[in-house]
């Protein structure tokens, strides 16, 4: 792609560093680089000092009690997420100020401003309430991105019931095994939702789901597709409009007390098993990061119209789209569809609409835009935009210069950002006022937050790549794995001692005390930002007839950065083809989701084993990526992996 833009080039070439704007910088939220100092040497007080910009009912007796890998934050304090993200701007001059400004893929717009959302919030509170939700219960939530989402989101918390979103892409198997590991009592879901000029049937989906999950007591329907033929049957007792349930509740609603460690959501995400893992995350400390990193790492302004891309079904959407940025009472847009709908220009469009100022996106769709030209963007006026962000994978230099360039105008700091659904806030970024940034780079931990590269042995590496490590608790940091403590402790404290944090990912730092994240070095995947364990898809083929034995393994990608590559071995008497493959990758689709979809299915009339019948991965991830084959010793059958590779070349 350099070759086709001979100033990306010379950008990479010659200009590998960048500093903030002077313009830019001299207005910045965060100026003081002493920040980091105060972070490091007293980082409780430090944390302190960023809880107190939330409202509180009970001041906290203790900031942090670190029990390793246990951690309380803010112990003894009471607070209620609703409230910090609502009530409090609408005692004030934020009361009718935008909240969400949300558009739809065919083109229909609502905005909502704090006060609106203040009394929807409160309704829909009331009918979690007159359905019988009560503190501590478990509801799920299966929708498009529409604003309904936020407003059940923010409900639950304002009543002291746990949301679970389950992202609208998911299959119904998926939506069942997470609510059924939640023992969630309540769904909301819709009728359906819009993708690329297509209705999604989410209510269908969800009805398939709700054969086997025995917990859920009502539903609750919000009615997107006005107009729309596609059928939506609903079951005596427990289906309920979503619109006829607001008619006539109440616009008032007391918000609970919630302790700081208070369940306030939990999330689930691919790990190396099969099993998704339960995130749990907390009131006090997970609002306090979220809603502090906002105003730093996007240098916040009253005035700023914020768009991040994510569906609120990831974790960027919970943190960055919800409670960050309507804690900080931000104006957010929201955008339901795809970003090449109904032309490549959607995005652009967006943003000159609204006069988007901050956004937000995964490298995944900025190597899309990328391959779809420049042509695109230029047809828009972006001047607007003052700050640009990235999220969800390690940029390459060329998307971040190009997004420099062809975005930004060359005027728009890039905040690079890593971090996790485990870490529930961002971890290691620019703050754009002080930092110099290099493409590819999110740069240093920001302040209050401990990382190294580690070793194996557990030695720190001052300069070079190894391991990536978070050495101190964080406010954010996840609480356990749902209902499995055990596996919370062996996934991600017992790599060294347990009071380091494994985050699975590898990383080098350099010279100058800059992070670059490599990827994940465990058997999960990150396909277009979207975090797939390969056990889950190895699961997933296996449970169809005709197959034996899978393998997946990831290759580059160049606009998903990872893709899947299944290597299938079926059953005696099953004859391969083009047509079984195409069956195997819907199965995978409507097992886990169609973002589980494999790329490529390799059938093989073996596996690389070693002797003791282990599957050489290894070696598969060798022939998917094209490499010189490593040591094939140790296999029961040398032969194989010969074979599969002359196989897998023929089939590009």
């Amino acid at each position: 792609m350099a070759d086709q833009h001979p100033e990306i080039a010379d950008l990479l070439s010659e200009h590998r560093r960048f500093d903030p704007p002077a313009a830019f910088a001299a207005a910045a939220t965060i100026t003081d680089p002493g920040l980091y100092a105060r972070g490091a040497e007293d980082p409780e007080a430090f944390w302190a000092s960023q809880a107190g910009e939330l409202e509180w009912y009970t001041p906290w007796t203790r900031v942090l009690d670190w029990a390793p890998p246990h951690a309380k934050w803010f112990t003894g304090g009471t607070l209620n997420a609703s409230v910090n993200c609502v009530d409090r701007h609408v005692r004030g001059p934020r009361r009718n100020k935008a909240a969400l400004i949300w558009e739809g893929e065919p083109g229909d717009r609502r905005t909502l401003t704090y006060f609106d959302l203040y009394r929807q919030v409160s309704q829909f509170a009331n009918v979690l309430t007159r359905l019988g939700v009560r503190r501590g219960d478990r509801v799920a939530l299966y929708m498009p991105l529409i604003p309904e989402l936020a407003i059940a989101m923010l409900a639950c918390a304002r009543i002291g019931a746990v949301h679970s979103v389950v992202f609208g892409g998911f299959s119904a198997e998926s939506l069942r095994d997470r609510i059924n590991d939640a023992q969630a009592t309540l769904l909301v879901t819709a009728d359906g939702g819009w993708r690329r000029g297509a209705v999604v049937p989410l209510k269908q989906m969800a009805d398939e789901a709700l054969r086997e999950a025995p917990s859920i007591k009502n539903v609750v329907i919000v009615q997107r597709l006005q107009g729309s033929p596609v059928p939506v049957p609903l079951q005596e007792g427990r289906d309920h409009w979503w619109h006829r349930l607001m008619m006539d509740a109440p616009l008032t609603c007391d918000p609970e007390r919630m302790d700081a460690e208070d369940m306030l959501f939990i999330l689930y995400t691919s790990g190396t098993t099969g099993k998704p893992k339960g995130i749990v995350h907390t009131t006090g400390g997970y609002l306090t990061q979220v809603a502090a990193t906002t105003r730093w790492v996007f240098d916040l302004k009253e005035d700023d119209v914020y768009w991040c891309t994510a569906d609120i079904g990831w974790v960027t959407g919970h943190s960055y789209l919800v409670y960050g940025p309507l804690a900080n009472g931000a104006t957010v847009v929201m955008y339901e569809g795809a970003p090449d709908w109904p032309a490549r220009d959607r995005v652009w469009e967006v943003i000159e609409r609204y006069g988007v100022t901050i956004l937000y996106t995964a490298p995944t769709a900025i190597r899309a835009f990328m391959r779809w030209g420049t042509e695109w963007p230029g047809k828009r006026d972006l001047t607007s935009l003052r700050l640009l962000g990235s999220v969800g994978e390690p940029i390459n230099p060329e998307a971040w210069v190009w997004y420099h360039r062809f975005i930004g105008g060359e005027r728009c700091p890039i905040v690079d950002t890593w971090w996790q659904t485990e870490t529930g806030g961002m971890m290691i970024a620019p703050l754009p006022g002080l930092t110099r940034t290099k493409p590819g780079s999110a740069t240093r931990p920001l302040p209050g937050i401990s990382a190294e590269i580690r070793r194996d042995d557990g030695t720190d590496i001052p300069v070079g790549g190894g391991l990536l490590a978070l050495t101190r608790p964080w406010p954010s940091m996840l609480r356990g794995i749902y209902g499995d403590m055990d596996r919370y402790v062996k996934t991600y404290w017992s790599r060294w001692t347990p009071d380091i944090y494994f985050t699975g990912d590898g990383a080098k730092r350099d010279a100058d005390g800059f992070f670059w994240v490599l990827g994940r070095v465990d058997d999960v995947l990150n396909v277009a930002g979207h975090r797939i364990g390969t056990m889950e898809v190895e699961s997933a083929l296996v449970d169809h007839p005709q197959v034996a034995e899978s393998a997946v393994v990831g290759r580059p990608h160049e606009i998903k950065g990872q893709a899947l590559c299944a290597f299938v071995t079926v059953k005696e008497g099953v004859h391969t083809s083009d047509v079984l493959a195409a069956e195997l990758k819907d199965h995978v689709a409507k097992k886990i989701g169609a973002i589980a979809k494999p790329d490529d299915i390799i059938f093989a009339a073996d596996l690389p084993k070693t002797r003791s019948g282990k599957i050489m991965r290894r070696l598969l991830r060798d022939i998917a990526e094209g490499k010189a084959l490593g040591d094939t010793t140790t296999l029961a059958d040398p032969g194989v992996v010969a074979r599969l590779k002359d196989q897998y070349q023929g089939t590009e």
